[in-house]
């Protein structure tokens, strides 16, 4: 990868994040927008999620700490204010789900997942400013999560509590979910979460958790058949799933390596290795489509493909079969990945507007899309950037 190359990745990262720069700033109530449409459009009265607000406190700190960028800082700044002054739950701890444009609680459920998304957030916020106020709110919803989400009879962690931490008869994460009190993509933000905050500032609680995590991967997600991941399980952990989603497949290969990177453990380095190949491999042979592109989902229940190309699973895509490549030098990975890339920059970019598509311009019609909204931000295609350039300068020394 010659030096040209590496410099689209970071001019790509630049374009991200100056559009959000130019386009999402609430002036008027604080914070970002809620929503944008595919046609740059602001949808002024949308609600505003704790989602969105925590990955653009995660992706404006990484951009400041990859880039030295002051305005970056200073939306990294913004996010973290006014995700303390109004997400946070001041009496019962943890964050909310969803706020209306004034900053008021509309929605009060304590999803864990989204406890997960501010730890993500807030330490990637206290790499960048060593501020010990915000280690400790990091470390006091890590602490909610192991005390309250945790199951301690079965393992695993719940999904979704109501604002007292009291049980929810429903628990689904979205309308597209099942109403499982477990399920895989939770865990794997968990694990994300968890492996943001160690590197940030390690310690042995920490790591211990972590470790607990990839053990539930191993020996409970992780589908050792297929090599695909087990998406929703009920409470002694028997499968629930109806499908398989290759995005998740493709992006928890290179996540799970992270949280074995991050622990420096040569046993669960040499265990979790071959796991985290075989997924990648599983998703090169079965996954990409005609155009180099990774597929949403298959579900198996009805056998039906999903062939919708979305923009956040090109992204992990990109990051993990370039993961893959640097693990074995096998070249099918390397083209997997230009290949990737190049339908990004052909159906996934808007090159008109800015950011990127919801769904390709293949995809028609664009039911849903916007540009920005409760789970469209910066993180996934802003991440990949970034990761991206982080694996070539590893390959290259």
């Amino acid at each position: 990868m010659s030096e040209h190359q590496v410099a689209e990745f970071r001019a790509e990262l630049h374009h991200i994040a100056n559009w959000w720069l130019e386009n999402t700033l609430d002036e008027k109530h604080g914070g970002f927008v809620g929503e944008i449409s595919v046609d740059n459009i602001p949808q002024l009265e949308a609600d505003k999620g704790i989602i969105l607000n925590s990955r653009i406190l995660w992706f404006f700190s990484e951009a400041a700490l990859f880039s030295g960028n002051e305005q970056y800082k200073l939306a990294a700044d913004r996010a973290y204010d006014y995700l303390v002054k109004h997400f946070f739950d001041q009496e019962q701890g943890g964050v909310y789900w969803a706020l209306d444009v004034t900053g008021t609680c509309v929605n009060d459920r304590k999803q864990i997942y989204a406890q997960a998304f501010s730890i993500y957030g807030l330490s990637a916020y206290y790499k960048l400013t060593q501020s010990k106020d915000v280690l400790a709110q990091a470390m006091t919803l890590f602490e909610l999560i192991e005390t309250r989400a945790h199951d301690d009879v079965n393992g695993g962690y719940l999904e979704a509590f109501a604002r007292d931490w009291s049980p929810l008869d429903d628990m689904r994460l979205s309308d597209k979910d099942l109403n499982s009190p477990k399920s895989m993509n939770t865990h794997l933000h968990i694990l994300e979460g968890y492996t943001a905050l160690y590197i940030a500032q390690p310690s042995d609680v920490v790591a211990k958790a972590i470790k607990r995590c990839l053990m539930y991967f191993d020996e409970r997600i992780i589908n050792k058949q297929s090599y695909h991941l087990r998406m929703f399980q009920s409470m002694d952990w028997s499968d629930m799933s109806t499908s398989i989603s290759y995005g998740h497949d493709i992006e928890a290969s290179w996540l799970l390596w992270e949280a074995v990177e991050a622990v420096g453990d040569e046993d669960l380095l040499a265990h979790f290795k071959p796991l985290i190949l075989n997924m990648a491999n599983t998703i090169l042979q079965h996954g990409v489509g005609r155009h180099g592109e990774v597929l949403d989902a298959y579900n198996f229940e009805s056998d039906v493909l999903l062939d919708e190309r979305v923009w956040w699973v090109q992204a992990e895509a990109m990051v993990g079969f370039l993961n893959a490549y640097h693990l074995t030098d096998d070249s099918a990975y390397l083209d997997a990945f230009q290949n990737a890339w190049s339908f990004v920059k052909t159906y996934q970019k808007d090159n008109e507007h800015g950011e990127w598509h919801w769904l390709s311009t293949l995809d028609s019609p664009h039911v849903g899309d916007c540009k920005i909204g409760f789970w469209k931000a910066p993180y996934h295609n802003g991440r990949a950037m970034m990761e991206v350039c982080k694996l070539f300068a590893r390959m290259a020394s």
